[in-house]
């Protein structure tokens, strides 16, 4: 951390693709106040992955502060077949067949290549193609056919994505070509992998096992399905992205928002990082200015307590990346310097978790606000304790003395400021800290002379997990 680390809490997450990719560009990205970057394994191939993940960590040596780095796996794609003329036009009421037949579509039927489909679907289900911009309700069904009624229509090209709100599939979250590009992500030493379409906390488990510590898994709530069972598979993950782009087309519009707050607000019950992503400054990708209702939905997930909030198309593909970044720096700061958006903090603040890590996180959170501390400085090898006090939502910067795989994983982390230390055991007590600890958060200039510090730690120090002791220091 140093004197140009962004004095936000809230996070940036940012896409990179072919408008972003240039080590240039990450490097202007990262001064400008991105904390986590993503590399989405939908587009591109390992090569161009691993040329960005270089072209990263050379910029995180330029800005002098840890960045996370996240790969977002693909996931299972639904597709129609193809058509034998080219696109058809679908009308309201008309009868439309989705079939096993390879042979290419008309108006009357198309291939849908993906028999667990047709077997999970029951009449009266809906499919929603294109994004949902079509929706077709099963009216019966043969062992490799679906009979549907046209419910919505339009447009109909071939290859257009399938979505099926209203079952749980009996497909993997994880894809032959997500496990290649999963073991590639973390032979590279990604830090967060996001798990897409995920329907159930099995779909999570098997990705924590894949990973086996080496990188926090994300997972994307997409799925209608993943909603019912919310809360036990924020419990089995890392972190949460509310991916509202495909949320958005299995759930009603109007239950978009609704499930984005309830996401956020059990995210950090749980204590569990959590992403807002997904159109929150869609037009700049071509304006360089955003809308005034994006503005106000990025200040309406940064007023919600979101940990992070992140950048698609706009930096990946759009014409403007470093302005869309420095937009959502300022909508950020700007949100944070409201004494309503403390307010809001300090009333959204979840129950005290009943262990001790819990109960210091509340001290802390009290000691740090009763005495106007300029920070609070957590030593931590796991981060687990850091997140705890993240999870009040203190007055204070959280500054957090760990490791370097640790510091970059949090860097998604609400409020905390990571600093790479050596993690050493030679400090017998936690007097040995005080010393060593002033001068880094004075070093970083989180605190002055004369101010006080809340120190964190675990005895005996060094041990993952043993956040014990609540200490003052002045500067």
């Amino acid at each position: 951390m140093t004197k140009n680390m962004h004095h936000r809490r809230t996070k940036i997450v940012a896409t990179l693709g072919p408008a972003s990719s240039s080590p240039e560009m990450i490097l202007t990205l990262a001064r400008a106040g991105v904390n986590v970057f993503r590399l989405n394994f939908s587009h591109g191939s390992h090569e161009e992955h691993a040329a960005r993940h270089k072209a990263i960590r050379e910029a995180e040596k330029v800005v002098g502060h840890p960045i996370a780095i996240l790969a977002d796996l693909q996931g299972p794609k639904l597709r129609v077949g193809v058509f034998a003329a080219g696109p058809i036009m679908l009308k309201q009421g008309q009868r439309f067949r989705l079939d096993l037949d390879r042979t290419p579509g008309d108006q009357n039927r198309v291939c849908l290549p993906h028999p667990e489909i047709i077997q999970a679907v029951d009449v009266d289900h809906r499919l929603l193609l294109d994004d949902g911009k079509l929706a077709l309700k099963v009216i019966s069904k043969t062992i490799d056919s679906l009979e549907t009624e046209v419910l919505v229509g339009g447009k109909l090209s071939e290859r257009k994505g399938v979505n099926v709100p209203d079952v749980i599939l009996p497909i993997p979250a994880l894809t032959e070509k997500d496990r290649a590009d999963f073991d590639y992500a973390l032979s590279l030493g990604v830090d967060l992998v996001a798990l897409s379409f995920v329907q159930k906390p099995e779909d999570v488990k098997e990705a924590q096992e894949i990973a086996k510590g080496r990188a926090w898994i994300v997972t994307k709530l997409e799925k209608p399905q993943a909603v019912d069972a919310l809360e036990e598979i924020i419990h089995h993950s890392d972190a949460l992205m509310v991916a509202r782009g495909d949320l958005g087309v299995e759930l009603p519009a109007e239950e978009v928002p609704v499930t984005q707050k309830r996401a956020i607000a059990e995210a950090r019950r749980q204590g569990r990082p959590v992403i807002v992503a997904t159109q929150m400054l869609e037009s700049m990708i071509e304006s360089p200015t955003p809308t005034r209702a994006e503005v106000s939905d990025v200040a309406n997930a940064v007023y919600d307590g979101t940990d992070a909030v992140m950048l698609s198309a706009e930096s990946a593909a759009g014409s403007y990346p470093q302005e869309a970044v420095e937009m959502m720096v300022r909508i950020v700061s700007r949100v944070e310097r409201d004494p309503h958006w403390r307010a809001r903090m300090d009333k959204m603040r979840p129950q005290t978790e009943h262990t001790i890590q819990g109960s210091l996180a509340q001290a802390a959170w009290d000691v740090g606000h009763s005495l106007n501390a300029a920070a609070l400085a957590v030593h931590s090898r796991s981060g687990r304790g850091v997140i705890t006090v993240a999870r009040e939502r203190p007055h204070n910067p959280v500054v957090s003395l760990t490791n370097e795989t640790v510091a970059r994983r949090l860097g998604l982390v609400w409020g905390v400021y990571p600093v790479v230390i050596n993690m050493s055991d030679e400090a017998m007590g936690i007097e040995d800290l005080d010393g060593p600890t002033a001068a880094i958060v004075k070093d970083n200039h989180m605190a002055k002379e004369g101010e006080h510090v809340i120190l964190l730690a675990g005895l005996p120090f060094g041990h993952a997990g043993s956040t014990n002791t609540l200490r003052v220091i002045k500067i």
